[in-house]
C-alpha cells in the first residue's frame, strides 16, 4: 500500500523549534554535548600549545584558531539555544586523549626546536579531523532532521576547522617539516 507524505514531514524546520523527541535527536544532543565539552577544552589547551610552538608562523596559526575555537563554542551555544535546551557538556574522551597526547609531544621534545614544532602540527591535525568528523557528523544529523538554520551554523563551523587543518599543512610543508628534518 502507498504511503502518502503530511505536509507536516516535508515541511522545513527553520531551527527554532523545538525538535519532537526520538532517540535520533538524543544522538544529536549527545554529539553535541561532547563537541561542546572539546571545543571548551580546547580553549584551554591551545595557548599551551602556542606557547611550546617555535616557529612564529605556527604560533600565529594556532593563535587565530584559538580566536576561532572561542567563536565555536559560541555557535555551539546558539545552537543549544535554538533547540531549546541549556547548553551542556559530555566529557569528550577521544579529545581529551588527543589533548593530553599533544601535552605528551610537548613534554617529550625539546623547546624551541623544529622537531617539537613538527609533533604540534601533528597533534593539532589530529584534533582538527576529529573536530572536522564531528561537526560533518552533526551537520547530517540536523539536515535530516530539517534543522537547516542548525546545519549552516554547524557547516561554518566545519568550514573553519578544514581550513585550520590545511594552514598547518601548509606550515608544515613550507619550513616546519624541512627544518626538523635537518635537527
Amino acid at each position: 500500500m502507498p504511503t502518502t507524505r503530511t505536509s507536516t514531514s516535508t515541511a522545513r524546520k527553520t531551527g527554532h523549534e523545538k525538535m519532537p523527541e526520538s532517540k535520533f535527536l538524543d544522538l544529536f544532543m549527545e554529539e553535541l554535548k561532547d563537541i561542546y565539552w572539546a571545543e571548551k577544552n580546547l580553549v584551554k589547551a591551545l595557548p599551551k600549545m602556542q606557547k611550546a610552538a617555535t616557529a612564529e608562523e605556527l604560533r600565529e596559526c594556532i593563535g587565530n584558531h584559538l580566536e576561532e575555537t572561542k567563536e565555536h563554542v559560541s555557535r555551539l551555544e546558539q545552537v543549544f539555544e535554538m533547540l531549546g535546551k541549556k547548553a551542556q557538556t559530555k566529557k569528550c574522551e577521544a579529545m581529551e586523549g588527543l589533548i593530553a597526547e599533544g601535552q605528551e609531544l610537548v613534554a617529550d621534545t625539546d623547546a624551541d626546536s623544529s622537531v617539537r614544532d613538527a609533533g604540534i602540527i601533528i597533534s593539532a591535525q589530529k584534533i582538527e579531523h576529529y573536530e572536522i568528523s564531528a561537526y560533518g557528523s552533526l551537520r547530517t544529523l540536523a539536515s535530516v532532521m530539517g534543522h537547516n538554520d542548525i546545519a549552516k551554523i554547524l557547516t561554518q563551523t566545519l568550514v573553519e576547522e578544514k581550513n585550520a587543518d590545511s594552514l598547518l599543512t601548509d606550515v608544515a610543508e613550507s619550513t616546519v617539516n624541512e627544518e626538523a628534518a635537518a635537527e
